[in-house]
């Protein structure tokens, strides 16, 4: 009986590595689509944003709304196009987002938490060994965004698309209402935008 026990704990182990195991290489495979150019601190340029965007008003209608976070209009305008192009690449609402940015690091590009969490979507530093480079600044724009958004992506598809969970899977607190609720009041409140690009 011993052994019998023994064996279906082994088992038990064995599929939830294999499962966690298929969920990261999924997730390997969408986030180590890094070209050398891309890791560097660029944002996206005005052709590759226009080549995705369907709404030429979006761009002006989120930078009337970030002004009094990042009151540079270049600088602005070219987060937004980097914050549009890799919230798209992964499937996500650029206002989910900039309502995630928000609540995260207050749009503060050094933000680092009393846990070590980095940027502007404050990412964990494990997530570099675990999904990405050592080359990986977690301070660079796109490489903050990049890794922010195919986190969030992997946690969606993992909670068959319940943002209450995935969100809460995002910020560590899952069951807690706390989190997603900020950020869904930011999404459905400030960042609304009535033409969604999505």
């Amino acid at each position: 009986m011993y052994k019998l026990i023994l064996l279906i704990v082994g088992l038990i182990c064995i599929s939830t590595v294999q499962a966690n195991t298929e969920h990261y290489a999924k997730l390997i495979a969408s986030t180590q689509i890094f070209s050398h150019t891309e890791i560097n601190d660029a944002s996206i340029t005005q052709h590759q944003y226009t080549q995705l965007a369907t709404d030429e008003k979006w761009l002006y209608a989120m930078s009337e709304r970030l002004k009094r976070f990042k009151p540079d209009p270049y600088e602005r305008e070219a987060f937004l196009r980097t914050v549009y192009y890799e919230a798209k690449r992964a499937g996500l609402d650029p206002q989910l987002v900039l309502s995630v940015i928000q609540v995260e690091s207050g749009f503060k590009k050094y933000a680092i938490s009393h846990a070590g969490a980095r940027g502007y979507m404050q990412i964990m530093p494990f997530w570099v060994n675990a999904i990405g480079d050592s080359n990986h600044n977690l301070f660079h724009l796109r490489v903050n965004l990049r890794y922010g958004c195919m986190i969030l992506r992997h946690y969606l598809d993992k909670e068959n698309g319940d943002y209450f969970r995935a969100l809460g899977r995002y910020n560590g607190s899952l069951g807690q209402a706390t989190y997603p609720q900020l950020v869904f009041n930011l999404w459905h409140g400030p960042w609304r935008y009535m033409g969604n690009p999505v």
